[in-house]
C-alpha cells in the first residue's frame, strides 16, 4: 500500500493512513506521506476507513485484503452501507474468488441480486467507471435486517468507535 500512497501523494491527492498503534512499528518502515491516524484496534481501523470512504477498492493482496473486502461486501449485503466496492482483478488474480461467489449463488448461499454488491475489472480506468456508475443493490430478501453503523458509539467488548443499530 505504500506504493499506492506514494503515487496518490505525487499526483496531488490527499493520503490518510489509518493504523492500529500495535502495528505502527511493523507496518511503517520508512518515511510516510500524508496523514497517519493511529487507532486502538483493527475494528476501529475498519470503522474509520469505512466512515471516511466514498468507495472501497481491493487490489491483489493476502489475508488482510480478503478480510477487509469481504467484510465491506458483507456490510453491503446487510444494508450497513451502500457504497461501491470494487476488485481490481489484475491478471485474473480474483478469478477464483469470483468463481467461488458464482458457485455460492448457484448453490443458494448468496441471493442472485447480491452477486452485484461489488464490481470488478482487470483495468483500473474501467473499474473506476464501474464504481462511478454503481447503483446500490436493493435487497430482495425481506428477512434481511437493515443495519446502520454508528461510528461514534462503542461496541461492547471492543475498544472501538463502532456500534451497530438494528433498524427493522
Amino acid at each position: 500500500m505504500g506504493e499506492v500512497a506514494e503515487a496518490v501523494h505525487k499526483g496531488g491527492g490527499h493520503v490518510i493512513g489509518i493504523i492500529p498503534t500495535t502495528l505502527m512499528g511493523k507496518e511503517i518502515t520508512g518515511e510516510t506521506v500524508g496523514e497517519v491516524r493511529a487507532v486502538a484496534s483493527m475494528h476501529e481501523r475498519k470503522a474509520e476507513m469505512a466512515r471516511r470512504s466514498d468507495a472501497f477498492v481491493a487490489l491483489p493482496g493476502g489475508y488482510g485484503t480478503l478480510d477487509e473486502v469481504l467484510e465491506v461486501i458483507a456490510w453491503a449485503q446487510r444494508g450497513i452501507h451502500d457504497k461501491p466496492v470494487g476488485l481490481l482483478n489484475v491478471d485474473g488474480y480474483y478469478d477464483f474468488l469470483l468463481a467461488f461467489i458464482d458457485k455460492a449463488v448457484d448453490d443458494g448461499f448468496i441471493l442472485p441480486s447480491q452477486r452485484h454488491l461489488f464490481v470488478s475489472s482487470p483495468d483500473a480506468s474501467d473499474l473506476v467507471r464501474k464504481l462511478e456508475e454503481y447503483v446500490p443493490v436493493q435487497d430482495d430478501d425481506p428477512e434481511t435486517p437493515k443495519l446502520r453503523w454508528e461510528v461514534d458509539q462503542v461496541v461492547v467488548g471492543y475498544s472501538s468507535s463502532l456500534h451497530a443499530q438494528i433498524a427493522l
